[in-house]
C-alpha cells in the first residue's frame, strides 16, 4: 500500500508542477490544437489550445514508477522490485504514446486536422502491439507463470485456450487476439477524447478499478502459503496495482488543467497511450473480457461510431445519431458540454462499479 500511495503521490505532484510550464512552452511555440471541420461548431473556440499533454502524463508515469521502485529498494523492500509485467505495461503505454506523438506532431507542423496516414498508424501500432504480445508470453517466474497466457480470460483465465492446436498456433492466435483488444481500447479512448475532461475523468475511474483488482489479486494469490482453492494466478498483481495508482495520480493532476475550459488537451499522444495501458492491464490481470464492462463508456462511444458509419453506408446516407461519437449527438441535442461530461462520467462510474461488483462477487460465490 505504501508503494501505491508513493507512486500516485509522485505522479500527481510531478504532473501538477510540470504541466503549467509545459503549457507555456507549447503556447510560446504555437503548438495548438487543429479543430476538425466536421465537428460541432461550438468547438471552434478550442482551436489553438495547446495539445500533446499526453507527453507530460507519460513522462510522469515513467519517472514515478521507477522512482517509486528506487525508493522502495533503498528502504530494503526488495520484494517490491520491478517486474516483467510492469515493464510490459510501460512498453505498450509508451509505445502507443510515441505513435500518438508522431500523429500529433504532424498535425501541428502541417497545421491540419489529420496527422499520420491511416496505413502508417496501423503499421506502427501493430509493431508495438505485436512486440507486447510476444513478450507477454515470455519471462516465467518461479511458479512458471508468464505475464499473460493463451487462455481467454473473464474474471480469471477460462478453459478456452488459444493454444488448443499447439504452442505456435496459440502464439499466433494470442497475438491476433491481443492486438484486437489493443486496437479496440486505443480507438475507444481516442474517440472519447472529444470534450474537455471526458476521457481523463473516465480513465481515472478505469485505472482506479484495476488498482483495486491488483490489490485483491495480490492478497488472494495462489502463490501465498495460506491461499485458498479460489485464488488468482496473475504473475505480478502488486506491480500492476502500482502502475494503476501511478497513472491515476498523473491523470488526476492532468484533469486540473484539462477540465473545461481546457488549458491543454492530451492529444493522440495521451489517448493512444492510455488506451494501450488499459489493454495491457486487462491482458496481464487476466480479465480480458471484463474490460468490456469496466471500460463500458469507451465501448459505448466506439459502438456509436460503428453504428453510425455502418447505417450510413447501408441506408444510402441516413444517420442514427445527429453526430458521432455519441457525446457530440447529445451536444447537438442541446446539452451543454459540462452536462455531457458529468453525465458520461456517471455512466463510466456505473460501468466500473458493475465490473468491480462482478469481479468480487465471483470470488465470493466460488467460495
Amino acid at each position: 500500500m505504501i508503494a501505491l500511495i508513493l507512486g500516485a503521490g509522485i505522479a500527481l505532484v510531478l504532473t501538477m508542477v510540470v504541466m503549467p510550464l509545459y503549457i507555456r512552452l507549447l503556447t510560446k511555440k504555437q503548438y495548438g490544437q487543429v479543430v476538425r471541420d466536421d465537428g460541432p461548431n461550438s468547438h471552434s473556440v478550442k482551436s489553438g489550445t495547446p495539445t500533446m499533454g499526453g507527453v507530460v502524463i507519460i513522462l510522469s508515469v515513467f519517472i514515478s514508477y521507477f522512482l517509486t521502485h528506487g525508493i522502495l529498494a533503498a528502504l530494503g523492500r526488495t520484494s517490491a522490485g520491478i517486474t516483467a509485467s510492469g515493464l510490459l505495461v510501460l512498453l505498450l503505454f509508451g509505445g502507443m504514446g510515441l505513435v500518438g506523438f508522431l500523429d500529433d506532431f504532424i498535425k501541428i507542423a502541417k497545421k491540419r486536422s489529420l496527422g499520420l496516414r491511416a496505413w502508417q498508424k496501423i503499421v506502427l501500432q501493430a509493431l508495438v502491439g505485436i512486440s507486447f504480445s510476444v513478450l507477454a508470453l515470455q519471462f516465467p517466474n518461479d511458479q512458471g507463470l508468464t505475464p499473460a497466457s493463451t487462455a481467454i480470460s473473464f474474471l480469471r483465465d477460462t478453459e478456452i485456450n488459444l493454444a488448443f492446436a499447439g504452442p505456435m498456433l496459440g502464439l499466433v492466435l494470442f497475438v491476433i487476439w491481443s492486438n484486437f483488444i489493443v486496437t479496440a481500447t486505443t480507438n475507444g479512448v481516442n474517440l472519447t477524447d472529444g470534450l474537455d475532461g471526458l476521457a481523463t475523468g473516465a480513465s481515472i475511474m478505469v485505472f482506479g478499478a484495476y488498482t483495486l483488482m491488483g490489490i485483491w489479486q495480490q492478497n488472494q494469490a495462489c502463490s501465498l502459503a495460506n491461499a485458498t482453492e479460489v485464488c488468482y494466478t496473475v504473475r505480478d498483481p502488486q506491480d500492476l496495482a502500482l502502475f494503476g495508482a501511478t497513472i491515476s495520480g498523473a491523470l488526476v493532476a492532468f484533469l486540473w488543467w484539462n477540465a473545461k475550459p481546457a488549458k491543454i488537451f492530451m492529444g493522440d499522444t495521451g489517448s493512444l497511450a492510455i488506451g494501450g495501458a488499459v489493454a495491457a492491464m486487462a491482458i496481464l490481470s487476466r480479465t480480458q473480457l471484463l474490460l468490456v464492462i469496466i471500460a463500458g463508456l469507451f465501448v459505448l462511444i466506439a459502438l456509436s461510431v460503428i453504428i453510425q458509419v455502418g447505417y450510413f453506408k447501408l441506408s444510402g446516407g441516413k444517420r442514427v445519431f445527429k453526430m458521432a461519437p455519441l457525446q457530440h449527438h447529445f451536444e447537438l441535442s442541446g446539452w451543454s458540454e459540462e452536462n455531457v461530461v458529468v453525465r458520461f462520467w456517471i455512466l463510466a462510474g456505473l460501468f466500473v462499479a458493475a465490473g468491480l461488483g462482478l469481479f468480487y462477487s465471483e470470488w465470493v460465490v466460488a467460495l
